[in-house]
């Protein structure tokens, strides 16, 4: 009986996050009630309130539920990362790249956290989660070009903070623009041909 109780709890939480994705990306994170994500997930607010504190929370679990396996495919370095760091690098972004680009869910998602979101009132401690997230990539991509440059693999006047930097800011500005207009270029395309441009940008003429 436990179990089934717990799995049923898993059940509605993944229901009450449908739902918000489909009431946040329609009407803004800001503008929504837990009361209209109840009532699109055919819930009482009480239900909601069961499984998260408050509409921040509930933003962020739905944000974690598509962010974290990205992320942990950047995070997990083997040694056969560790022997081709660049390559590890030039994998995941591309795999995120597509993913993003085909995956419903995630654009979505990706949406929303790009163009229906205000850090104001409950969800300004939003803010600092957000940017947690994004240094925890950031020192993901800046651990690997270390690897590459102790590795001789990589220029070593360049600034690895400089490079990681760098990268993230190219990536991140093409995922942007995108989705403020998907139909303007093709992400994935475009994305691969600018990552590799950059990347054979710090690579030593031996590695290139």
């Amino acid at each position: 009986m436990a179990r089934r109780t717990k799995e049923e709890a898993l059940v509605t939480r993944e229901l009450i996050l449908d739902a918000a994705e489909r009431v946040f990306h329609q009407r803004g994170v800001s503008r929504t009630s837990l009361q209209e994500i109840a009532k699109e997930a055919g819930l009482t607010r009480g239900a909601i309130y069961w499984h998260f504190e408050n509409k921040g929370e509930l933003f962020h679990a739905m944000m974690e539920r598509v962010t974290l396996p990205m992320m942990a495919r950047m995070s997990e370095i083997t040694p056969q990362d560790e022997e081709r760091p660049m390559e590890k690098i030039r994998r995941n972004t591309a795999a995120a790249l597509h993913t993003i680009s085909h995956d419903p869910q995630v654009r979505r998602v990706f949406e929303i956290a790009t163009q229906k979101v205000e850090y104001v009132d409950e969800l300004q401690n939003l803010r600092e989660r957000q940017i947690a997230g994004r240094n925890e990539c950031i020192d993901d991509i800046h651990r690997l070009m270390q690897i590459a440059k102790d590795k001789g693999t990589m220029r070593r006047e360049m600034d690895i903070r400089t490079a990681t930097l760098g990268m993230f800011a190219l990536i991140g500005g093409l995922k942007y623009n995108w989705l403020l207009d998907p139909q303007a270029f093709d992400l994935e395309a475009v994305g691969l041909a600018a990552l590799d441009a950059y990347l054979d940008g710090l690579k030593t003429p031996a590695a290139s």
